[in-house]
């Protein structure tokens, strides 16, 4: 049985086993679940299974990269699960807590990382390349202009860490762009302290108008009245900290009725 070597949903097969390798050792040592995610020609699932006391379960969208997978894997034939981790419960897939990792997609990325985000008490853990341009945006500190909505929304629950840069030749085919490996570990925040619901909205309409102050481009959020200091700032000047006080201030004075997701 063959697999072609093609590009699916923006996927590029990595091929050079020493950053395979390298990627699986990223992971925690105390991990003992963990779901692949997109495992493709199985380089890195390959370094996974050889982890000693490591369960090792993939998702894979491609049917023939299933087949391929359970041929060349036989007696972990099991552990390859033909679905879209964007679709149905993580739950599914272990009865507790488990590491992601994977070489994500470039183009359906963010929709992984905002399906990570509303599991995240099931994932303390990712380990994930993805496009270098994102792998600096996602782990961003507020202040450098790469810091934007995914960069508040995921490091509200994670420590993120970028870990090394993937150059383009050790993928087929070769992507355009270069990768990067991070690594996410959720911090002990267990909620926001805030509307969640008007943070993520105060957030995505601040970076929606980046370039405008926060008093303009959140004047359709912001109650009749309102004033506050961090107005005055743009949103890649404030932290996840101060976006939490600044959705507690406009609680405070009038919640906004349509503060909407």
């Amino acid at each position: 049985m063959e697999i072609h070597a093609k590009k699916h949903l923006g996927q590029h097969f990595l091929k050079d086993q020493n950053i395979a390798r390298k990627i699986a050792g990223s992971l925690p040592p105390t991990t003992r679940e963990v779901l692949e995610i997109g495992p493709g020609t199985g380089s890195l699932t390959r370094h996974l299974f050889r982890t000693p006391g490591l369960t090792v379960k993939a998702v894979e969208i491609d049917a023939e990269a299933v087949d391929f997978l359970r041929a060349t894997f036989p007696d972990r034939r099991d552990s390859f699960i033909r679905g879209n981790f964007l679709e149905g419960s993580p739950a599914d897939h272990f009865p507790g807590p488990f590491a992601v990792i994977g070489n994500f997609p470039y183009n359906i990325s963010s929709q992984i990382f905002f399906k990570i985000l509303s599991c995240r008490a099931l994932i303390p853990v990712v380990v994930c390349m993805i496009q270098k341009e994102v792998a600096e945006r996602v782990s961003s500190p507020s202040g450098n202009k790469s810091y934007g909505i995914l960069s508040v929304l995921l490091q509200a629950y994670y420590a993120i860490e970028y870990l090394f840069t993937v150059p383009e030749q050790v993928f087929d085919p070769p992507p355009r762009v270069k990768s990067a490996v991070i690594r996410l570990t959720r911090n002990a925040r267990e909620s926001l302290g805030c509307n969640e619901k008007l943070f993520i909205a105060v957030v995505k309409a601040g970076f929606n108008q980046r370039r405008k102050t926060l008093r303009n481009s959140l004047k359709a959020i912001l109650p009749a009245g309102f004033a506050s200091a961090r107005l005055s700032a743009r949103p890649e000047q404030l932290s996840v900290e101060e976006f939490i006080e600044l959705c507690n201030e406009i609680e405070t004075c009038k919640p906004p009725s349509h503060a909407t997701v």
